[in-house]
């Protein structure tokens, strides 16, 4: 097993497929002990395969071989080789059909991967290499071919049966019944699927822009029918924006969403099926938070955009996954964007990318966008491949302007159309549009890490000139010493004190886009290719205050000294809503790092009053400036993580970024309790609930109001929380109040507050999947031994990836003070849970290994204990390659 698990896979081994396949035809027979599967393949050898006379080799895992026949012909077993992961026939003919009967048991499958039982239904998941448990198969993405799909099972047990395409015909005979489903467009067999289920739906149309009718379908549990109609909602605004901002229209006369319980991603976007978890199409304000609502609506318009980004054009290998993934998150991000509000979006996937992708870049299974090797792909299901992905195309787009990267994408969607393509297509395209060489651009996708730019501003009073000085560095990081130059769109613009100046280059820069400069000319995107660059400004009365990175527009570590004084300028004052909020944290980071350090020396502890002027005046503007999106105010007034702490310490001191955090919104609270009681009253809302941009925000206001407010745990601030908890009406509000006391010393309130919760939702899987969660992340002492009760309790299943996620992975992730614990046993409870569910679901068992593998950054003592836990999951006999790759890269130099 040790072999198999070591075996790599290089992207610069990859060769064209042998064979090709043209049709697929699958038959299935359901049934609860074991499924047979009998599969017909119209097969041809590849006229571009390396080798033309090449032996017919299949995938297939977990797999009980009942018959082979090549062209209905059966081979004897002396004709055929079967080992663990291969089908192998040495000599075949040019063209043919190959057939074959298997036998598996999904009733078994725990990994949640091919076909498997959730719950009552059958359903698959074949993304990445899932579709080798069903059977034999060229289970790779350059095959694609055009399926036929019969599908039989009990009626009273599975009255649904679903696969890809439109539904041919059916039939019934005896107990049975038979549904029978085609799918025009050739596609590969990760996009393959099936559901078969005692299933209820509600039903909707949508009329393209070319007027074809569409049938929207969303198949669920009847106990959840009431929760389907914003998923919906969402479906039908996606289908009507990507027509409206890409030309992209749906293919086919009928859509399904299915929601399944049991799930190891958040959806998949199999061709004109998409099978979602639960937990990301399930919504009604009772039981879904805002930030739900949004999920679902962003996971649904994901899903959906796949149609063209990712199934009509596909990729090619599994290394050109963000060819698919980083373009879709582009296209869904910028959706949610228009539907809500583009800066709070903005400021919530920078945050996202900051804390949690800039970490996976500087760990040790930090990878390109594009990786040139893997052990086992399911571990490339990252934050790299997917939000760093993203940011690569919105550079594009920053640097073409939107409409030459319309264009890019209309040529890169006809060319391909139809075709298994490479992140090279993608960019090639773009770089035709635009006459632009995006040759040195393309580093992004072969070179790892997080680029630092480090900028200094001159001024220099006599020209009237403003110099800044660029120089871009990126640290090695596994496999890769050294980096060359990227090319960085950095925005930037100057204010002076009547606001945003003028701005005009002395020295045009190397392949400046004048199309990016706004018609007052006050933001220009700077091209940085060099190590080292100057940009200088003429015509500048004054000396500026800069406004870097505007938008964010590169995923980069950006450094420049700005006073505390100028950081407050910038969150007064400056127009983009990104560096408004970015001032705001650079702010409270260089506060939070003087009590750190008062702490470590044991110092009377302080917080800079700089800090809590700005959150005052902010809140203070509220009243008098209508512009001020309270959504932005909320998130301008949160401090930063503990987790975005951490990742900006050179080593990691887990109690005191904890206790700095605390005593900032205990110094906060204490002196804003006048201004926060009436910001919290002034949003209170007593019309219906609604997802609205509005509403949401007004929420997330007052919510952060009250949480500061907790930091006091005075009498009246537990009581709004009681009463918030106790009396509203949507889940934001009540889950808001729950946390609060959950993490509050108020034993009494946060016991029947719990209780009271429990009782009530009990019923709903996701909500007391809530509930799990808000108590891991406790920050309270004692929560591990909690979390390890709460692992018994009657509701938790291993099984379930959502409610591991909930309580495993939102204790190890989220809450850093218990789970850093001096003793170890937060290391130790973590490692037991990945060998135990490394038996059943592997994928869950690898993603949950991120904690550990970050030892480097932490003090001598946590970092031996980490070790000595990634060394005892690594002693066992039988780790899955998923598990085996991350172990071994996580400890690779300890």
């Amino acid at each position: 097993m040790r072999d198999a698990q070591a075996r790599t896979i290089y992207l610069r081994d990859y060769s064209a497929p042998d064979f090709l396949i043209d049709r697929t035809e699958l038959f299935f027979e359901l049934d609860e002990t074991q499924t047979i599967v009998r599969s017909k393949l119209f097969m041809r050898r590849n006229p571009d395969a390396a080798t033309p006379n090449a032996a017919l080799v299949l995938d297939g895992c977990e797999l009980l071989l009942r018959s082979v026949a090549i062209d209905g012909i059966a081979l004897t077993a002396q004709q055929y080789a079967v080992t663990a992961d291969k089908l192998s026939i040495d000599k075949v003919p040019l063209q043919f059909v190959f057939e074959c009967e298997t036998l598996i048991k999904p009733q078994l499958n725990t990994s949640l991967e091919g076909l498997y039982k959730s719950r009552t239904m059958f359903c698959t998941q074949c993304e990445a290499e899932g579709f080798r448990k069903i059977t034999y198969f060229l289970d790779r993405p350059d095959v694609m071919s055009v399926y036929t799909v019969t599908l039989s099972g009990d009626r009273a047990r599975y009255p649904v049966l679903l696969s890809n395409g439109n539904l041919l015909e059916q039939s019934a005979a005896g107990l049975r019944h038979t549904a029978v489903w085609h799918d025009p467009f050739p596609k590969p067999c990760y996009l393959f699927a099936l559901v078969a289920g005692d299933l209820a739906f509600i039903e909707d149309h949508f009329t393209t822009m070319s007027g074809s009718d569409v049938l929207l379908r969303i198949y669920v549990e009847a106990k959840d029918l009431d929760k389907c109609d914003y998923a919906m909602h969402s479906l039908k605004a996606a289908m009507r924006w990507d027509e409206e901002v890409y030309g992209r229209e749906y293919d086919l006369g009928i859509f399904n969403i299915v929601a399944v319980d049991d799930f190891n991603m958040g959806a998949m976007e199999n061709k004109s099926l998409n099978i979602f978890n639960t937990s990301a199409v399930l919504a009604r304000p009772e039981t879904t938070t805002d930030a739900g609502f949004q999920r679902v609506e962003g996971v649904v318009a994901h899903e959906y955009f796949h149609n063209w980004s990712g199934n009509r054009v596909t990729c090619r290998d599994w290394f050109q996954l963000s060819l698919k993934e980083g373009f879709t998150v582009f296209r869904d991000a910028e959706f949610s964007a228009d539907m809500g509000s583009p800066t709070v979006k903005r400021v919530e996937d920078v945050s996202l990318l900051r804390t949690l992708q800039f970490a996976e870049d500087a760990g040790p299974m930090s990878h390109p966008v594009r990786p040139d090797a893997y052990m086992e792909i399911s571990n490339f299901y990252t934050l790299t491949v997917y939000e760093k992905g993203s940011e690569v195309v919105r550079m594009l787009r920053n640097l073409l302007g939107p409409e030459l990267f319309r264009r890019g994408t209309d040529l890169y969607f006809s060319r391909h159309d139809g075709h298994a393509v490479t992140c090279d297509d993608f960019v090639q395209a773009m770089q035709e549009v635009s006459g632009r060489d995006l040759t040195q651009f393309k580093r992004w996708y072969s070179q790892a890490g997080t680029p630092r730019v480090d900028i200094s501003g001159h001024y220099d009073e006599h020209a009237r000139t403003y110099a800044l000085t660029v120089k871009q560095s990126c640290p090695p990081t596994p496999g890769q010493s050294h980096k060359e130059p990227f090319h960085i769109p950095l925005a930037v613009a100057l204010l002076g004190d009547a606001g945003a100046l003028r701005l005009q280059l002395a020295d045009r820069a190397p392949d400046l886009d004048l199309d990016q400069v706004p018609g007052d000319n006050t933001e220009l995107v700077l091209d940085v290719t060099l190590s080292e660059q100057q940009f200088v400004f003429t015509d500048i009365p004054e000396v500026p205050v800069p406004s870097l990175l505007r938008g964010f527009s590169a995923p980069v570590k950006l450094v420049y000294p700005y006073s505390r004084d100028e950081l407050m300028t910038l969150m007064r004052r400056d127009s983009d809503g990104f560096c408004r909020w970015d001032a705001g944290q650079q702010l409270a980071v260089a506060a939070l790092g003087d009590v750190m350090a008062a702490y470590r020396r044991s110092k009377t502890l302080q917080l800079d009053a700089r800090l809590i002027t700005a959150f005052s005046d902010l809140l203070a503007d509220l009243s008098t400036d209508d512009t001020l999106d309270p959504a932005m105010v909320a998130l301008m007034l949160t401090l930063p993580t503990e987790a975005y702490l951490a990742e900006l310490a050179t080593e990691v001191d887990v109690e005191a970024i904890h206790v700095a955090r605390q005593f900032a919104r205990e110094q906060i609270a204490s002196q804003l309790q006048d201004i926060l009681w009436s910001t919290y009253r002034a949003n209170q809302m007593t019309e219906p609930y609604q997802p609205s941009a509005q509403q949401v925000a007004r929420r997330s206001l007052k919510n952060a109001c009250l949480s500061y407010l907790m930091a006091l745990e005075t009498d009246a601030a537990v009581a709004a929380a009681v009463a918030q908890f106790n009396d509203s009406d949507n889940m934001t509000d009540v889950m808001a109040a729950l946390t609060m006391l959950v993490n509050s010393s108020r034993q009494g309130e946060r016991e029947t507050a719990l209780a009271a919760f429990y009782q009530r939702w009990h019923d709903e899987p996701l909500v007391v999947n809530q509930w799990f969660q808000v108590q891991a992340t406790c920050r309270r002492p004692g929560t591990l031994e909690h979390v390890q009760q709460l692992m018994q309790h009657p509701a938790f299943d291993v099984r379930n990836p959502n409610k591991v996620r909930a309580v495993v992975g939102a204790f190890a992730n989220q809450n850093a003070v218990n789970f850093h614990r001096a003793d170890g046993a937060g290391y130790r409870f973590l490692a037991d849970q990945v060998i135990a569910l490394n038996k059943l679901n592997p994928q869950i068992a690898a993603r949950l290994l991120g904690p550990l593998s970050k030892w480097q950054k932490f003090p001598a003592a946590a970092r031996a204990r980490m070790i000595a836990e990634l060394r005892r999951i690594e002693k066992e006999n039988t780790l899955s390659p998923d598990v085996y790759e991350v172990v071994v890269k996580s400890l690779a130099g300890s």
